[in-house]
């Protein structure tokens, strides 16, 4: 789908218009945004406050709180102890297909990549899905390239009806879809949808996604909204940082999240913090300017905004950085990941989408999460 001379804020035909004035509100305020002009007073102000405003949120991200990242992280270690205790919830990914229709210049998948297309057979799927189970896993999230064309909404739904028979928690991270067949894909079984906007900046979302369905910024940005108007429990938040102002970004996924939750009290809320990582074609893929240090401030400032939200921490970062903010602000840790199609049987069948920077196995995450005294969480026993 060749669509690069096309606007990025045109819909394509059959995509689902919202009447919602989320985006605009976050928009205009990411437009606004000066992380320069707070202070340090502005910072401790924030952090003297018991439930932080949009306001206070922007001076915790600023570089004006970099010298209080010990106060933060002690503010956010209270507030997740007292929303989830010492428990962590562990997760593994599952990559069904490869194919994609998108031009996204960062990704190992995107369709210009000469690698190896393929998807799992239903019955691949099954063997996939029962070995990672037979782990003791309970979680499991489900991940395609973005084709409907290759991985349509047929297939998923099916890899969704086995992988239920398995799992009590059941994500999905695929293209985003309109909020009658997010209903179908919670009725094949999904709990919970992530997508990330990767960058709310129009003009690098432009140059960065070049063509296919995924150049269209409104559609992407409704995604959390339309599924939870399709009756999803919980979505995911987050932007790829590194690939254009991390400061700005995480303050626009915050607002966001923070806007669906006030429209949507119900949903259940999370974040992801992927960085920018090497992969296939793109080997000096990484996060500009977004080190450890600036990481871990967005995250104690997610936590500190909406401490009741989960955080996911992925193999995107390595063991000992993520040894470090489990139970401080993070609060979902993925183990034993693969993140080519297939593999978790010993058979991998693509090249993977990035590169790992931890490869911990499920017992040796097990074992790290109980040497610091936390608690491993498998299951969710609730499923809506």
């Amino acid at each position: 789908m060749d669509n690069s001379k096309m606007n990025i804020m045109e819909y394509l035909p059959n995509m689902e218009i919202l009447d919602s004035s989320i985006m605009n509100e976050v928009m205009s305020a990411y437009d606004e945004y000066d992380y320069n002009s707070y202070t340090a007073s502005d910072v401790i102000k924030a952090l003297s406050h018991e439930r932080i405003s949009i306001a206070d949120y922007a001076a915790l991200l600023s570089p004006a709180a970099a010298p209080f990242l010990e106060q933060m992280a002690k503010r956010a270690k209270v507030e997740t102890n007292e929303h989830f205790g010492n428990t962590v919830g562990v997760y593994t990914p599952l990559y069904i297909a490869n194919f994609c229709e998108n031009h996204c210049v960062y990704c190992g998948f995107n369709c210009k990549n000469k690698i190896h297309r393929t998807a799992l057979t239903l019955a691949e799927v099954d063997n996939e899905l029962k070995t990672i189970a037979s782990d003791g896993y309970k979680e499991i999230l489900i991940l395609t390239g973005e084709s409907r064309a290759r991985s349509s909404l047929e297939y998923v739904g099916e890899s969704l009806r086995i992988a239920r028979k398995y799992f009590s928690t059941v994500g999905i991270e695929i293209y985003p879809v309109n909020s009658d067949e997010y209903e179908y894909f919670h009725d094949c079984g999904a709990d919970y949808v992530s997508v990330y906007q990767e960058t709310y900046n129009k003009t690098t979302y432009s140059e960065q996604h070049l063509s296919g369905s995924k150049r269209v910024f409104p559609y992407r940005f409704d995604s959390q909204e339309r599924a939870l108007k399709g009756g999803m429990r919980g979505v995911c938040f987050g932007a790829l940082l590194g690939l254009d102002d991390f400061r700005k970004d995480a303050f626009a996924v915050g607002m966001q999240a923070t806007l669906i939750q006030r429209k949507y009290p119900h949903a259940e809320i999370s974040f992801s913090t992927p960085r920018m990582r090497p992969c296939v074609g793109y080997e000096d893929n990484n996060a500009k300017d977004v080190h450890e240090t600036q990481l871990l401030q967005v995250m104690l400032a997610y936590r500190i905004l909406m401490p009741f939200a989960g955080i996911n921490i992925s193999t995107r970062e390595n063991a000992k950085f993520r040894a470090g903010v489990v139970g401080l602000c993070a609060t979902k840790i993925s183990a034993g990941s693969q993140v080519g199609v297939g593999g978790h049987d010993g058979d991998s069948k693509s090249e993977n989408q990035f590169e790992l920077a931890d490869e911990s196995t499920l017992e040796e995450v097990d074992a790290m999460l109980r040497k610091k005294g936390m608690q491993p969480i498998f299951t969710d026993s609730s499923y809506l």
